[in-house]
């Protein structure tokens, strides 16, 4: 679907990838470790979520909390004394929802070498209002050909979810009506 197509279902116009893509940096110390001596990945995902978070904010105008976390990825150990940066921008929208990619990276805070990627993970977002209440997010209009693939890719989780989703009810569904308590 082109950019103009996304814009013409919503009332709201478009925001661009670019206008809400952020960076949290962080350097990590021994506060942030777990038992094995490396960063805890709880520290890692509140990163992600904070900047996940950031973005999906900028990108809706307001407020916007965190539904779901659909995926964590840790590739590689952060030590302490990592500069570690958390790269996130908003890959998809809904009508009230967004789908938040981050990238994570690390490199030693005194050497410059260049920064590896060490995990990544996807977000969805809901904008809400000042009671809690969903509300309207604009489309996202992409710039490049890695933020249309990355739609389309946000695309095919959404699908999965959904059906996910579905598949839990019935199942459900199936076992309450089989008399089956869990």
């Amino acid at each position: 679907m082109t950019d103009q197509a996304r814009g013409a279902e919503s009332e709201i116009p478009g925001k661009p990838t670019s206008a809400s893509r952020t960076t949290l940096s962080h350097i990590m110390t021994h506060n942030d470790t777990n038992l094995l001596g490396t960063v805890h990945g709880g520290v890692i995902m509140k990163l992600v979520d904070d900047a996940a978070g950031a973005v999906a904010g900028r990108h809706s105008g307001g407020p916007a909390v965190t539904a779901s976390m659909d995926e964590m990825v840790f590739l590689e150990p952060v030590r302490v004394g990592d500069l570690v940066h958390v790269k996130a921008q908003v890959n998809w929208t809904g009508r009230t929802s967004m789908e938040v990619g981050v990238r994570v990276l690390a490199e030693r805070w005194n050497e410059s070498t260049p920064a590896q990627q060490v995990g990544s993970a996807y977000l969805v977002f809901a904008a809400v209002d000042g009671d809690g209440k969903p509300r309207s997010v604009p489309p996202v209009v992409t710039e490049t050909e890695r933020d249309e693939r990355r739609y389309q890719e946000a695309q095919i989780r959404r699908q999965h979810r959904l059906a996910r989703r579905r598949a839990i009810k019935e199942l459900r569904e199936r076992r309450a009506a089989d008399g089956i308590e869990d």
